[in-house]
């Protein structure tokens, strides 16, 4: 019988530790050069109404970048690194943001030049706006070490 509280509490440790992930990556085309960019256009993704692409948009531009957000095929003319994202949401008591995926890409080819990523379940959650902020810092950190 005295196994039966030890046996609780391990499982109880298991079941909790699961429940606690964050995973945060970034890479970067070697070819390419964030210094060479100074505009940037967030496409919304279809399905946010959140409006996640202004925020993201606003996030770059205190970085130091110009950065505008609107619609698909709205981008600037001048525009030289297109922005999507993927936002997932999730259902823990709160709706929360659970993954999110930056991309980087080439606004006349469409080639994805960097992306990044950052998951994180209800344990470790952060909001939209520090998520967004961890997958723009490790996008440009990757651009940064890549420039070495």
């Amino acid at each position: 019988m005295s196994t039966f509280p030890g046996f609780l509490l391990v499982m109880s440790g298991l079941m909790l530790g699961g429940c606690a992930i964050n995973r945060d990556t970034a890479n970067f085309d070697p070819n390419k050069d964030m210094v060479e960019t100074d505009v940037f256009y967030v496409e919304r993704f279809e399905p946010d109404q959140r409006h996640l692409n202004q925020t993201i948009a606003d996030k770059i531009a205190i970085r130091g970048y110009k950065a505008t957000a609107g619609e698909t095929g709205d981008a600037p003319a001048n525009t030289t690194v297109l922005v999507t994202y993927i936002d997932k949401w999730q259902w823990d008591i709160t709706n929360y943001l659970i993954e999110l995926t930056v991309t980087f890409r080439d606004p006349v080819s469409g080639t994805a030049i960097a992306s990044g990523n950052s998951y994180h379940t209800s344990l470790s959650r952060l909001s939209p706006e520090e998520m967004i902020d961890e997958v723009l810092t490790n996008i440009i950190e990757a651009d940064k070490t890549q420039a070495k």
